[in-house]
């Protein structure tokens, strides 16, 4: 494929780096991948309208919900100047089914780092995690288990859980996690700290940054959040689901995205696109992330956008 090393303008004008680091690849062919749907689980807390594709809100009744086939996702990128992506396995169509972004990371390697979506609680996990690393370079894992009534997730540090997170250690490759609950997220804390000091060589990557709760001066960055600043193995990603929030919530993005960095520093906050959940055309995503970016200095505004993804997220894992 022709190179996609282009820059993209920020809202300074400088030209930037971009690096997507949560791209759901879906694929147009349904034979050779067939999908197996499943819906949210009722203990999952409320989205607005005109979050993560709802109908409704600012988007409107009818939001554009665009599916990221390779054919498509690969010009897309192009013209938006972004140079790589974390290809992140879309568990609401595949389930545990990780083939098609396995195959399209195997395909585009130089554009495409994998993370695999797994069943926390399944002993034959940890052995799979270390086939995909060896097969296919794998970047990261993403674990799933069942949700409390209260947000906590027993999963995240249960037994099993355990030997998938040491194999994620020995080779290095990311824990990413989606850790949602109202409250942003808080019941888990505790237990995100305990195993980011246990494990000390994965970089745990949270989602969506654990969606803060946006009502207070600090656009829910509260006294849950202090402790997480503390652990420099914690990264966060600044994703469009954050963007509709804020849209929604009217909610200035730049303002809160110049606090996460004040708070977490701009090596540990990344962006994502979230396209294939969220809505809008990846060309929208990509330009309302830039301007989010108005409060950051040059320097800050490349780590966000391009390194702390990229160096975030290594194929195959960084050993030691």
């Amino acid at each position: 494929m022709p190179s996609m090393q282009n820059h993209a303008n920020s809202p300074g004008g400088q030209h930037v780096k971009l690096f997507d680091s949560h791209a759901h690849l879906v694929a147009d062919d349904q034979t050779r991948y067939p999908r197996n749907p499943m819906k949210r689980s009722p203990n999952a807390p409320p989205r607005l309208p005109g979050v993560v594709g709802l109908p409704g809100g600012k988007h409107g009744p009818n939001p554009l919900n665009e599916v990221p086939d390779v054919s498509r996702m690969l010009p897309w990128m192009r013209e938006a100047c972004v140079e790589g992506a974390v290809a992140v396995q879309k568990r609401m169509i595949y389930r545990y089914d990780n083939s098609y972004i396995l195959d399209s990371s195997d395909k585009y390697p130089e554009v495409f780092s994998a993370v695999v979506i797994l069943d926390a609680q399944d002993e034959g996990t940890p052995a799979l995690v270390r086939s995909y690393i060896a097969k296919h370079s794998l970047a990261g894992v993403r674990l799933f288990g069942g949700r409390e009534a209260d947000g906590t997730m027993p999963w995240l540090d249960s037994p099993r859980a355990l030997q998938t997170w040491a194999v994620a250690d020995e080779y290095g490759i990311v824990m990413d996690l989606e850790v949602l609950a109202i409250g942003g997220g808080g019941p888990s804390v505790p237990a995100i700290i305990a195993l980011a000091r246990r494990f000390p060589n994965v970089r745990v990557v949270l989602d969506h940054m654990l969606e803060p709760e946006v009502e207070d001066d600090n656009y829910g960055f509260d006294a849950r959040y202090v402790p997480l600043a503390a652990e420099p193995n914690l990264f966060f990603k600044f994703t469009s689901i954050n963007l509709d929030i804020y849209r929604e919530t009217n909610t200035p993005a730049h303002e809160v995205l110049r606090r996460a960095v004040d708070i977490f520093g701009a090596e540990r906050v990344m962006w994502g696109s979230d396209i294939g959940t969220s809505s809008g055309t990846y060309q929208d995503m990509v330009q309302r992330m830039l301007d989010a970016t108005a409060l950051l200095t040059d320097a800050e505004r490349h780590a966000v956008l391009y390194e702390t993804g990229k160096t975030a997220f290594v194929k195959g894992g960084v050993r030691g």
